[in-house]
């Protein structure tokens, strides 16, 4: 029997095209969630080459001390170069305002400005009116203020109630966005506040009007564990479904005080958590499309016993039954113009979560992949094991 050669070529073309249409569709590119490095990059060490690696591990954004203009001008400079910007922390914009702001505020590496972590409620006043100078001359760029978590205590805060606090802050202060510090995993357990306070934040931004962010632990220090992906992944996805819309890690260079490891350690070097975030940062960037721009529309948990603070989620269209094993779930959804997301986070970063979902039958739902790929689901009930602290995904739209 003989062959066509065209025949052959016109087979191959048939079935590339095949495997070109079986690719999965993707959701539409977005802009990326800010990531910003607490402790980035020391200024003695400030060269392309470090921010390159700092952009490498998936960070937007460098928080960094300078000790005039001049360095941190050097510290713009190369992050620009490497795609990244700096959050940048001077002595002299507390004393010169705007003469600290005047030439750095066109800078293309400039993110915005550091005024203050952990303040209490007697340095609101003071930290407003500084904020009020920057913006007289800058009002494009980043306000930065870090607020304590609610397991401060009132000799910290200067009020009797977290809530008293945060709402303080919010009334008084003007900042870009709220954003809070909660180290949430101690040893092999969760702090028992950590879902409650992520609640009281996103209320508190969401009556403002203003997009909140919130951390993960990259530094392993007092009772906090080394950063394994699990704990990143409890952490960042817990943040995301509470509706933040930028990711801090506490740090990126190990600082100067007794701990241990960070994703580079005190002589510069890479350590196996660089590889770790930069793993969960990926994510993060393909995730985008998820989280960035999107609101919180219901939320609520799963699980014989809830965190407290929180309320148990109510099935709602087009979920028909939502069962989790273990510890149990956050569960919310997130909604941005017609796309609407269902999140699924396992609270437990130490054991899978064997997940029982089933949807209307007849609804357009589709799987969300790491990769941001969409997949069409084979019928409408699903069994899936969520991974130690992961989410699980899926999307929809309304008319």
């Amino acid at each position: 029997m003989r062959y066509c050669p065209a025949l052959l070529v016109c087979v191959a073309c048939l079935t590339s095209s095949r495997i070109l249409l079986a690719e999965p569709a993707h959701l539409p590119k977005t802009d990326r969630i800010p990531v910003l490095a607490w402790s980035a990059i020391p200024q003695s060490q400030t060269s392309d080459a470090r921010y390159r690696e700092l952009a490498d591990c998936g960070f937007t954004i460098g928080y960094s001390s300078f000790s005039n203009v001049k360095e941190a001008t050097k510290a713009l400079d190369a992050a620009h170069s490497a795609g990244g910007q700096v959050l940048v922390s001077l002595s002299q914009l507390a004393t010169d305002p705007r003469g600290t702001v005047l030439p750095l505020m066109n800078h293309p590496g400039l993110a915005g400005y550091y005024i203050r972590d952990e303040p209490p409620v007697s340095d609101f006043a003071n930290e407003a009116k500084l904020i009020d100078q920057i913006r007289a001359v800058d009002r494009d760029h980043l306000i930065y203020v870090n607020l304590l978590p609610d397991y401060a205590t009132p000799d910290q805060t200067g009020v009797p109630t977290y809530p008293e606090y945060v709402n303080r802050f919010v009334a008084t202060v003007p900042s870009s966005f709220l954003s809070f510090d909660y180290y949430p995993i101690e040893g092999r357990t969760v702090r028992a506040s950590w879902y409650s306070n992520l609640g009281i934040i996103a209320d508190a931004a969401r009556k403002a009007n203003k997009p909140f962010w919130a951390f993960a632990l990259s530094l392993r220090h007092f009772a906090y564990p080394t950063a394994t992906i699990e704990n990143l992944r409890e952490e960042v996805y817990s943040d995301l479904a509470y509706g933040a819309q930028g990711i801090e890690y506490f740090t990126y260079w190990k600082p100067g005080f007794d701990s241990g490891d960070s994703p580079i350690d005190g002589n510069g070097n890479r350590t196996a958590v660089y590889d770790r975030v930069k793993q969960m940062n990926l994510e993060i960037r393909a995730l985008s499309p998820v989280f960035l721009g999107s609101h919180v529309e219901s939320l609520g948990h799963t699980g014989a016993h809830i965190p407290s603070g929180t309320t148990p989620y109510h099935l709602a269209s087009p979920l028909m039954s939502l069962k989790t094993e273990g510890d149990g779930a956050i569960v919310t959804v997130l909604a941005r113009d017609k796309h609407r997301f269902l999140i699924v986070v396992n609270r437990d970063f130490q054991h899978s979560m064997p997940t029982a979902i089933e949807f209307e039958q007849g609804k357009p739902v589709q799987r969300v992949g790491k990769d941001a790929t969409l997949h069409p689901l084979d019928g409408s009930a699903q069994r899936v094991n969520v991974d130690p602290g992961d989410a699980l995904i899926f999307t929809w739209s309304v008319p």
